[in-house]
């Protein structure tokens, strides 16, 4: 376990201290609705693309990152950044520009203007639901990490508080010190925030992959550690690595983001709040190019972790002045059963879990935050526990000021109080944003009761981004959809989703948060597999059902879809020097992206 030393601590004051201050500072300009919803929309490009790239690297996306380094190797990093690349130059090209020129503060809002009330308070009601739930798991995943390290263990088990009251208090703080710089300054400060959290990061992380990198023996002693899991398997299917693994990591990658970066308004609020429709649009390029080599980052620490020495209980015999000492290491048996640094899944009585065939059954989790007592030294280490802290904060930060956007402006303006001033709902901003830390706590809690809600999320993602993409998809590029279409859609993704989750279950899982709690009529031969096909149906269900029923129902005017569709949108205006055109940056992100994929495979 790390032990901080003073200048440690003073790095992790020093941060949060800027951290705050940021917020503090900004509290004066933050004045009206659109100052704290949309942070004035008169951010430029570059603030825009770097807050975009940041508020995808949340405290769980980051553990994950890791975990999947460890699991998978470098095909870890076709599935979080490469995978992601097309997706987020979909959205730079064709969806931005859309949402923008509707002028709407939200996706729930774009919906409104583009179909009808209904399908807005639908997706904004689970939209809600889903930016609190993932709150709470963030707060929950890093709140763990935390209290694993004993960063604030130590002067609160001090203080007598039992092992869940610190637990608690290690997840509430962070989380208060995000309501602080939101209730100062909204989205500019939580965008300013996620930025300087984002370099945090990568000055935490860069030190300790360079070290780990030359402790097991550079690239090639990396290569000899890679494990041989891969994304084929995880499917069911057959092969051990190379293209076709890194071709299937590549398609999960794309399945899963392309409900993220292009529906997901906790990441797409940075880019509302650029200063127009072509900042709008290059935000998204800018942050496909950084998380190119940002994912790279942060899945190697799992590769590092699982290419370690595995620890083992030690005895050191020693002599001094005639007398022998026997000096005892005790390594957990969970930990001595793993693979590395990566240790076994441990039960109620701290023995490793096998499987049925009897092979140990590994945590991948722990993966990156095991790296920092090994590597960092005093200093460094303060600021690797900063990095950490700081995906807690980025991810937290960018859940908490959406569900504020969204149940100030689509549920509460919308629905509730209607026609009153411009204070009373920046006001009802910052309450809704308190109340929102305050549920994420309480969601944080319960994940302690369950000891997990991992497992969940990934359902949550499908019931509500999913369907919500296949709207989107078919209200941007075709304007025979309509309202009552797209309402029967995102129910019938919504209901999907959950159905299949609810009669299918991974090999080996307990019925519950896994699945199957209605009845088993599949078994998949992983989370993943589930993951993948739960996602797959949603979006297929909520496509063919919105597209069906817009063929029964009365379609809106031409007129009236002007700025709401692709083909009636202003298109992202074009530089005379067509090395600066959004097109022909997509296509370089694109060809770089393809070749790492090749050097990776």
């Amino acid at each position: 376990m790390p032990n901080l030393a003073s200048v440690d601590w003073m790095i992790l004051l020093l941060y949060l201290f800027f951290v705050t201050g940021i917020g503090f500072s900004l509290k004066s300009t933050t004045n009206s609705t659109k100052s704290f919803f949309q942070a004035g929309r008169a951010l430029p490009a570059w603030l825009c693309g770097l807050a975009f790239l940041a508020a995808g690297f949340g405290s769980e996306e980051v553990i994950a990152m890791g975990a999947a380094g460890a699991k998978y190797g470098l095909a870890g990093v076709g599935f979080y950044a490469i995978g992601a690349i097309p997706s987020m130059l979909f959205v730079a090209l064709y969806i931005m520009p859309v949402y923008y020129g509707s002028k709407a503060r939200s996706v729930p809002e774009y919906l409104a203007l583009r179909f009808d009330e209904k399908t807005r308070l639908l997706n904004a009601a689970l939209f809600a639901a889903m930016s609190l739930f993932a709150a709470g798991v963030s707060l929950f995943v890093m709140g763990r990490v935390l209290d694993t390290l004993q960063v604030l263990a130590e002067p609160l088990r001090g203080l007598g508080l039992p092992p869940q009251a610190v637990l608690i208090v290690t997840m509430a703080f962070p989380a208060l010190v995000v309501l602080a710089y939101i209730m100062f300054g909204g989205l500019t400060a939580g965008m300013y925030n996620m930025i300087l959290q984002f370099f945090v990061l990568v000055a935490g992380f860069l030190p300790m992959v360079l070290l780990g990198l030359e402790k097991v023996g550079g690239w090639s002693g990396l290569g000899a550690s890679l494990p041989a899991t891969n994304y084929l398997r995880e499917l069911g299917g057959a092969g051990s690595g190379g293209v076709s693994a890194m071709v299937a990591a590549l398609g999960l990658g794309i399945m899963f983001g392309s409900g993220f970066w292009c529906a997901d308004f906790r990441v797409l609020q940075t880019a509302f709040a650029a200063k127009d429709a072509e900042s709008a649009g290059r935000a998204p390029l800018i942050a496909a190019f950084g998380r190119l080599f940002a994912t790279l980052l942060l899945v190697l620490p799992g590769l590092i972790a699982i290419g370690m020495p595995t620890p083992h209980t030690t005895t050191t015999v020693r002599e001094d002045n005639g007398a022998i000492y026997h000096e005892i290491t005790v390594v957990p048996p969970a930990a001595e059963a793993g693979q590395g640094l990566v240790p076994a899944e441990a039960d109620a009585t701290g023995e490793p879990v096998r499987d049925a065939a009897g092979h140990t059954v590994l945590n991948y989790s722990p993966a990156t935050p095991s790296l920092l007592p090994q590597f960092l030294p005093a200093g460094l280490l303060g600021l690797g526990v900063a990095a950490l802290l700081a995906c807690l904060m980025s991810g937290t930060a960018a859940g908490i000021m959406a569900f504020s956007t969204v149940f100030t402006c689509d549920l509460y303006q919308a629905r509730i109080r209607k026609g009153a001033s411009d204070k009373h709902y920046l006001a009802a901003g910052r309450w809704a944003s308190a109340a929102g830390i305050v549920l994420a706590i309480g969601i944080a809690c319960a994940a302690m009761r369950f000891n997990n809600l991992l497992a969940a999320m990934m359902l949550v993602f499908a019931t509500v981004n999913a369907p919500l993409f296949a709207v989107v998809l078919l209200g941007i590029f075709w304007k025979r959809t309509t309202g009552h279409g797209a309402f029967a859609g995102l129910l019938a993704g919504t209901a999907t989703a959950i159905a299949h989750h609810a009669l299918t279950l991974p090999i080996a899982a307990e019925r519950g948060l896994h699945g199957g709690w209605i009845a088993i009529f599949h078994r998949y031969p992983s989370g993943l597999a589930q993951d993948f096909w739960t996602i797959v149906f949603a979006f297929s269900a909520s496509l063919i059902v919105a597209a069906a029923v817009s063929l029964f129902t009365s379609a809106t005017q031409e007129k009236e879809l002007r700025g709401l569709v692709h083909s009636l949108a202003p298109s992202l205006s074009c530089s005379k020097l067509w090395w600066r055109r959004p097109q022909t940056l997509a296509l370089f992100i694109l060809l770089l992206a393809a070749v790492l994929s090749i050097v990776l495979t």
